[in-house]
């Protein structure tokens, strides 16, 4: 009854997460293609104070936007601040952390074949990282090196190799994952709260006040703004990283996850161009092709079978004997396994049929990447996995 109540607990925190993040990512966008859609407007609108201005038609209606340089005539009575998306998509973001991967951290999180670590441990050295990475991401923020964007960036992706190494050798693939996306969110939702709010009220400030604003309240916020909108795809590749073992299942997971965020990273930067009229279809090419090579190099490479001398008429009992005694306690119609109440994915193994229907999944998920058994609670050795690729490369027979 507890995994029960757990499940349904996570099942309405990851729908809320997905929500909150879903406005906070296409306020972020819709901002940003604003911003560089604004066109200059005739001269009675620039005598009013009037930066840029942009009309739009969607929905049945006309809607004319426009910025200004300063503060227009008359402040208006009602001004909308866009923050909670973000405070609120890492709130739940946090909550779905510490319900799957800190109170299922035997289960999620920590992988004894990667360290041997309590629950605690586990717990106190996710959260370390999140701190750390947002204090180190802070102080290079405000050194000379914030001067140099591209600078910055090269750094800023040499530490974020560390980190992702660093989590790949304490954690599960997945938790070391989902943790590099935790920092990423918490990184995104702290340049909101401490850098780009507090700008925003300054300058409000000061405009209501009738003072000009400091220029370095805005040019903070707009290197920040920049960040987190070069961050977005990276975060949101890795919210769905959980589907595809083939990346943090794999020996170099941690690198894999570093080419993916440049390779996501470059392909925002055709969409930040397009917003300004540059067409660079080049950079969209070179991210496929990126992907093309990386998705090759970290392809399975075919087993090694290890177990000789089965005969024919041995090799479908072996292979089923192996998938019951490894793989049914939680792909079974009724899991005796202690986390799963409904078996994962809706896939059970229960007959000869069943593994022959899902003998490709298999294959992906116990041959070619070793994800399941789900950090191999069940012991899975290397031989099994070769009689389980022997049977499927024959054709999965029934006997």
């Amino acid at each position: 009854m507890e995994t029960y109540l757990v499940d349904w607990i996570s099942l309405i925190v990851r729908w809320l997460h997905v929500i909150t993040g879903i406005a906070w990512i296409g306020a972020s966008f819709y901002f940003m293609w604003l911003d560089n859609s604004l066109e200059e407007p005739p001269q009675w609108k620039k005598d009013k104070g009037i930066k840029g201005d942009l009309w739009a038609v969607h929905g049945g209606g006309i809607y004319e936007v426009a910025k200004y340089h300063g503060a227009p005539e008359k402040m208006p009575e009602h001004l909308h601040w866009f923050k909670w998306e973000a405070y609120s998509t890492w709130l739940t973001g946090m909550v779905l952390l510490a319900v799957i991967y800190y109170l299922g951290a035997e289960s999620y999180l920590i992988d004894r074949r990667v360290a041997d670590l309590s629950q605690w441990q586990a717990i106190g050295l996710g959260l370390t990282f999140l701190a750390g990475s947002w204090i180190a991401y802070t102080a290079l923020c405000i050194s000379p090196l914030a001067k140099n964007g591209w600078l910055l960036a090269v750094v800023l992706l040499i530490l974020g190799g560390f980190v992702a190494w660093g989590l790949s050798q304490l954690f599960s693939g997945r938790g070391a994952y989902i943790h590099f996306g935790a920092i990423i969110g918490t990184i995104m939702v702290g340049n909101v709260f401490q850098v780009i709010m507090p700008g925003q009220r300054k300058l409000v400030g000061a405009l209501e006040a009738g003072e000009t604003p400091n220029p370095e309240w805005g040019a903070r916020a707009k290197l920040r703004s920049t960040h987190n909108t070069y961050l977005t795809l990276p975060l949101l590749f890795i919210m769905i990283s959980n589907h595809y073992p083939m990346t943090y299942g794999h020996a170099f997971n941690w690198a894999i996850l570093l080419a993916i965020v440049v390779i996501t990273a470059v392909s925002r930067q055709y969409f930040v161009l397009r917003h300004v009229n540059i067409n660079r279809p080049a950079i969209l090419g070179a991210a496929m092709a990126a992907t093309v090579v990386l998705a090759i190099a970290i392809a399975p490479k075919p087993v090694v079978i290890s177990e000789n001398g089965l005969a024919a008429n041995d090799l479908a009992p072996r292979a089923h004997g192996i998938i019951r005694e490894r793989c049914s306690s939680c792909h079974a119609a009724v899991p005796t396994d202690d986390v799963f109440t409904t078996p994962p994915g809706g896939v059970m193994l229960d007959t000869v049929e069943q593994m022959q229907q899902w003998s490709p999944r298999i294959k992906a998920r116990s041959i070619d990447s070793h994800d399941m058994p789900f950090m191999n609670k069940t012991g899975m050795t290397d031989v099994e996995r070769g009689v389980v690729a022997q049977w499927i490369n024959a054709g999965s027979p029934a006997s």
